[in-house]
């Protein structure tokens, strides 16, 4: 079949790009804000005309674009995050509507952006998605709204989004494109064997990147899994090697990225340290500040870039925190071609 062309606006470092463009689509235009994820995309899409700035000074540029196929990206989400301060006021909140002034100027057959589930569900934004459908359907768009968890879809980590799909002057596809993606369900890989194909930490082909130490909490905040909660100081957690990672924040980098047994990933017959660190603390150890076992390491950069399911070879810009920030603000690849190829099929019947 033939390809559909694209626009892709809140960009970042491709993730959605790297899906639509396997499903299928030629992205001709794409607009990101952050300097390193711009040269990290435009290091890997070089066809692809990149304009680095602010949206809402670029929406203008797109009337050369009018009459492309669709138009996605992933703004901003920190404002309705249950992770965040959920402000009503943060200005990123706002940038759903800038992605529909561009919609309104393109014109395209589609559109598909993403955000987090809380968008789809809380009551606190009600008044948000009722608003953003009335827009929509002023410019003509039907749009139902797909929240999907990355686990089903290849991707393992527990990253649960939302995907509102409009499609102009169509009321009906909504059970359509639910089937063309739910057909897509699949198994997905452990985290132990997603990485151990990869080396140890501090091999050639998996550089030991962030080194922030890994410290006993003197004052643990437990909770019935040894994978949630603070066992160490700062926020990173340890990943539960035989099923998913937890979502991985844009924050990682330091004591925020999460924890590898470096020994059990190579070796399950060794023991489980973490859970057996949690159950000494569950029944009453006491601990003292200090260093934990160097067995246990920070998630490196590559391991990172593949838990979000980018391409092994996929070059990233800029220092080590602008990279993790990029991975983890990333839509997962997978998860974003899994909705690319349901909208390009249905456009295709």
């Amino acid at each position: 079949m033939n390809k559909l062309t694209a626009i892709s606006l809140f960009t970042g470092a491709g993730g959605m790009d790297i899906g639509f463009e396997k499903a299928g689509f030629e992205i001709l235009w794409a607009n990101e804000l952050d300097v390193d994820a711009s040269k990290t995309y435009t290091q890997n899409h070089p066809s692809t005309k990149t304009v680095v700035g602010d949206i809402n000074n670029c929406i203008p540029m797109l009337s050369e674009y009018r009459g492309a196929d669709i138009v996605f990206g992933g703004p901003p989400c920190q404002g309705f995050s249950v992770a965040g301060k959920m402000d009503p006021n943060d200005g990123r909140s706002k940038l759903i509507f800038s992605f529909l002034k561009a919609v309104e100027i393109v014109q395209p057959k589609v559109f598909v952006m993403e955000n987090v589930k809380a968008l789809a569900k809380l009551d606190k934004w009600a008044n948000v998605r009722a608003e953003y459908f009335d827009q929509a359907s002023k410019l003509g768009y039907t749009c139902y709204a797909y929240v999907l968890n990355a686990t089903d879809y290849g991707v393992p980590q527990k990253r649960e989004r939302v995907f509102f799909v409009g499609i102009k002057d169509d009321l009906f596809f909504g059970d359509q494109i639910r089937a063309l993606i739910e057909k897509q369900k699949c198994n997905t890989p452990t985290i132990r064997e997603l990485l151990t194909p990869l080396g140890k930490a501090g091999s050639k082909n998996n550089p030991k990147t962030c080194t922030a130490k890994i410290t006993y909490a003197t004052n643990p905040v437990m909770r019935q899994s040894p994978y949630a909660g603070m066992m160490f100081n700062g926020m990173g957690r340890p990943i539960n090697l035989d099923s998913f990672a937890n979502t991985l924040p844009a924050s990682m980098g330091g004591n925020k990225t999460p924890i590898i047994d470096e020994d059990y990933l190579f070796d399950n017959t060794k023991n489980n340290w973490i859970e057996d660190y949690h159950n000494q603390l569950k029944h009453g150890y006491k601990p003292e500040f200090g260093e934990a076992p160097t067995r246990l390491r920070r998630l490196t950069i590559k391991e990172a870039a593949l838990i979000q399911t980018f391409p092994e070879d996929y070059v990233f810009c800029g220092k080590k925190s602008a990279i993790y920030r990029q991975i983890g603000n990333a839509v997962p690849c997978k998860l974003a071609e899994v909705v690319a190829r349901a909208v390009y099929e249905y456009l295709h019947k």
